[in-house]
């Protein structure tokens, strides 16, 4: 059972203005899937997962994930709010969690799955290097 803390409105009003779709994270990823020619759909929700980049016909898709909401491992991003902490930490594990079952679906399926983690987008060759693997049929 989730407790939740009392709404804050000024913390209400923040966390409503986080984007869910067309981060800059994802515009970066996009522009680099382009640049290699590949071809895609956006938020392909009939996917598990609905990830933020697929294509069906050639089997891959590609997750972009916030290091904050997805709680990258290791990453500076990665921190745990103070106010709240129980909750945030079963956030974590249950976001952790969904991309998990997900991945393993899409993976069961045949498709080839990447993970590109917001902090990578800041180094271009390092993400199309991971893109092009993805992109490559094995």
């Amino acid at each position: 059972m989730r407790s939740f803390a009392p709404v804050d409105p000024k913390r209400s009003l923040l966390m409503g203005r986080i984007r869910q779709r067309g981060t800059s994270a994802e515009l970066i990823v996009g522009s680099a899937l382009r640049e290699l020619g590949a071809s895609y759909r956006l938020n392909v929700r009939s996917l598990p997962g609905s990830p933020d980049f697929a294509n069906r016909r050639r089997k891959w898709a590609v997750f972009v994930h916030g290091c904050f909401w997805h709680h990258h491992t290791g990453c500076r991003r990665a921190t745990i709010p103070k106010t709240n902490e129980a909750f945030w930490r079963e956030k974590f594990v249950s976001n952790r969690s969904r991309d998990a079952r997900a991945i393993k679906v899409l993976r069961k399926a045949g498709f080839r799955v990447a993970i590109v983690w917001e902090c990578l987008t800041s180094d271009p060759s390092r993400l199309r290097a991971k893109l092009s693997n993805i992109l490559e049929p094995s």
